[in-house]
């Protein structure tokens, strides 16, 4: 296998597609071109065994995007996961104390 692919970078963009409900606005957010945020996401609805983003075509204002039960626990998982690893990092005297 390929290994999990799920980072920061991904993590973020699922935050701002729940947030704003849109892949566009969530690229816009990041500064990040649409081309690539799209990527991205298809990148990581391949990733798992469901989608973690669900898109809609959209009429006038274009389509939306929401992530899924799998998204929303993914993205949970990880930033539990980041969380502890900030902790441990700063818990641990001779490393690096994160302010």
């Amino acid at each position: 296998g390929q290994g999990l692919r799920f980072g920061p970078g991904k993590a973020d963009l699922l935050t701002r597609i729940r947030e704003t409900g849109s892949v566009a606005a969530a690229a816009a957010a990041m500064g990040m071109s649409y081309r690539r945020a799209w990527s991205l996401v298809a990148e990581a609805n391949r990733a798992f065994r469901a989608p973690l983003v669900e898109l809609s075509r959209g009429g006038e204002g274009g389509g939306g995007a929401r992530l899924t039960k799998e998204g929303e626990a993914v993205l949970a998982s990880y930033r539990a996961l980041a969380d502890l690893v900030l902790v441990e990092i700063a818990d641990d005297r001779g490393g690096i104390g994160l302010v």
